[in-house]
């Protein structure tokens, strides 16, 4: 999230925060994608990571951005962290880490989505190549220890920083040394957010699978295959995970709104500075928790805003819902990520072939499959069967659903192009962690530097 809300809208009741969040209602027409992928920036001079400040730097590069492209900086104590184009098609974020991040466009294609990432890495790349940067797609940083990290000046990354020990054993890593692809996609009613909900919340694990890039940690392989994965299993399982409530048949809207009310709140914002609100639940803050701590401690539209920001379930519901359980990855899988939802979600048939096959799978076997798959992939065991043969049928139905949508591009062709490299890893039976180990046990040598080289971007 490129910049935190300050609606002034007061609250009063949790049917407020209930119809904020089903205000995402909309109809099929005006469906969108909006796809988000990280990088890991670095000189390539010696594969080290790039500051905050600088002539060569995190900062140097927003400013470049800036200027090229005309979007508002977005400052935070003096400092860029970020920008927006002015009518809300897109933004540039940074993660704690120094991690690049693109929130793209709501766009109504995949061939759309791949123009604009394919765009944004062009314009990047002008920027970064003077300064002797290029940027790093895989999931988890393969060198770098946390102290050689560098820290983003931004206020929500302080608090962040100190309360993620408090509530589990790897919060700083997922912070300042993952990357993830994400896409965001609509839904048309409750009942829709519902289906889509349950069916994206008991698969994320199998793209997690399909995607897992994070097999190397501090020079050498970590025994994982998705580092990432293995990650969120203890970060702040309070805010993250699986959420049980959402395989439910009667799930809606309150629910996640009820829940996200005990979640503790990261912060607030008043007069631009962030106060730390790590010790009260949104709930207790509803109840006035607050009022001797801040000049303002009325719970306004924006604090409840910026607290579902703070959310981290495997699918987050705001006023869409956001797909988190993929690595980041080459430039294929910035394309092949938003398919594989769009074909399952985006078309009634497949979405509900893809009911079907989920629909009596237990919270207690989803959960197994995501302690499993961050080591054991797509060799992963699901019902006596490995995930592998689950993830041919579901990357089938992808297929049909994106199929059936026909959008072409200008050659006649569909978006299911865009599943090709899910395509290869089901044909080699490997994923691209896979590869990675085969290359560092062979042509690497042992090494993780030729990666910085071999999957640049």
């Amino acid at each position: 999230m490129a910049r935190d809300t300050t609606d002034q809208t007061p609250l009063s009741s949790v049917q407020d925060l209930t119809d904020y969040i089903a205000a995402g209602n909309k109809p099929r027409e005006r469906f969108r994608i909006g796809t988000e992928h990280e990088k890991f920036a670095f000189f390539r001079a010696d594969n080290s990571p790039v500051p905050y400040f600088g002539d060569a730097s995190i900062s140097a590069l927003l400013t470049g951005l800036q200027e090229k492209s005309g979007w508002e900086p977005i400052m935070d104590g003096g400092n860029i962290i970020g920008l927006a184009e002015q009518s809300g098609m897109g933004a540039i974020s940074i993660e704690p880490g120094g991690q690049f991040e693109l929130s793209g466009a709501p766009l109504e294609t995949l061939h759309e989505t791949c123009r604009e990432s394919n765009q944004h890495l062009a314009t990047l790349r002008e920027i970064a190549e003077p300064m002797g940067i290029r940027f790093l797609g895989i999931g988890g940083s393969p060198k770098w220890t946390y102290a050689q990290t560098p820290h983003m000046p931004k206020s929500r990354y302080e608090i962040m920083t100190r309360y993620m020990p408090k509530v589990g054993s790897k919060g700083l890593d997922m912070m300042y040394r993952t990357c993830t692809i994400q896409v965001n996609l609509d839904f048309s009613s409750e009942a829709d957010m519902r289906q889509k909900m349950r069916v994206s919340m008991k698969l994320q694990s199998l793209a997690t699978a399909l995607f897992a890039s994070s097999p190397f940690t501090e020079g050498k392989p970590n025994g994982l295959l998705s580092w990432r994965g293995d990650i969120w299993r203890d970060t702040d399982n309070r805010r993250s995970g699986l959420l049980d409530f959402t395989f439910r048949d009667d799930f809606g809207f309150r629910d996640y709104a009820e829940w996200a009310l005990d979640v503790p709140m990261y912060f607030i914002v008043r007069d631009g500075r962030y106060h730390d609100c790590t010790h009260v639940t949104f709930r207790q803050f509803m109840n006035g928790a607050l009022k001797s701590a801040v000049a303002d401690p009325a719970p306004t539209m924006g604090d409840w805003t910026n607290h579902l920001s703070t959310l981290f379930p495997d699918v987050r519901l705001k006023r869409f819902l956001e797909m988190r359980g993929a690595d980041g990855g080459p430039w294929r899988r910035i394309c092949a990520l938003p398919a594989f939802w769009v074909g399952l979600l985006y078309d009634d048939a497949a979405l509900q072939a893809a009911d079907d096959l989920t629909r009596n799978w237990s919270f207690a076997e989803v959960a197994a499959l995501r302690d499993a798959v961050p080591a054991e992939g797509l060799k992963a065991e699901f019902r006596g069967h490995a995930l592998l043969d689950v993830a041919r049928e579901v990357v089938d139905i992808s297929r049909t659903g994106l199929k059936t949508r026909g959008k072409l591009n200008r050659e006649g062709q569909d978006e299911s192009i865009f599943l090709a490299p899910l395509d290869e890893v089901l044909a080699k039976k490997a994923t691209l962690a896979e590869d990675l180990l085969s290359l560092y046990h062979g042509r690497w040598n042992g090494s993780v530097e030729p990666v910085f080289a071999d999957y640049q971007y």
